[in-house]
């Protein structure tokens, strides 16, 4: 049941997420600058939930094949209406039973959906079985902090149909991260969107 609502509502609003995304364009530029550096052309890169494509755009140019995928099909939809780099391909996925064979990927990407998946624990068990032994996950998340206008923020959200499974503080959110096999490398907070980012690089442990 928690599935087919959360499908229902990303469908819904699908042909409005681009453009009310720009207004978080600095946001995900920061997010860019922060990847960009570790990424190459020998690389093979997974992006989960990706939406219409916010970063994938950016950042697919710089690698040899990025995968987009979204389990909202008007998502994907949306994203292939723009025009887009051979080294970029979009398909429909759902994050906790992904099809790729083991050790596939370089790097996995997976930014703002940790929170508003009803189980993270089982998208993280196949983010580490495509990924390859040492590869990198990046998991920027939107994270709770304390004050009243994070806290009405979250509540208008929610108010529209977008619900928060997981109300992490960045503290949580590594703790989480790190729980299910991976060590972190590198986080911050970045502030430049409608509540706070917990940008967090993480490395798969190898086993």
């Amino acid at each position: 049941m928690k599935e087919e609502s959360n499908i229902n509502f990303w469908q819904k609003v699908a042909f409005l997420y681009g453009p009310f995304m720009k207004n978080s364009h600095k946001l995900y530029e920061n997010i860019c600058r922060r990847i960009k550096p570790d990424l190459n052309r020998d690389m093979d890169v997974l992006e989960l939930a990706c939406g219409s494509g916010q970063l994938s755009f950016a950042l697919a140019q710089y690698v040899r094949h990025w995968e987009a995928t979204d389990f909202s099909e008007k998502m994907i939809e949306e994203a292939k209406k723009k025009e887009h780099s051979s080294r970029l391909f979009f398909s429909v996925q759902d994050a906790t039973a992904l099809p790729y064979a083991p050790a596939s990927f370089d790097v996995v990407v997976i930014a703002n959906a940790l929170h508003i998946m009803p189980y993270p624990e089982k998208a993280l068990a196949e983010i580490s079985r495509v990924l390859k032994p040492g590869g990198i996950l990046y998991a920027p998340t939107f994270v709770q902090i304390e004050g009243k206008m994070p806290k009405f923020r979250m509540r208008m959200m929610e108010g529209i149909g977008f619900h928060t499974y997981h109300k992490w503080n960045a503290g949580e959110l590594i703790a989480f991260v790190s729980e299910h096999g991976f060590t972190p490398m590198k986080h911050g907070i970045l502030y430049e969107g409608l509540l706070p980012l917990c940008f967090l690089k993480a490395r798969k442990e190898r086993q």
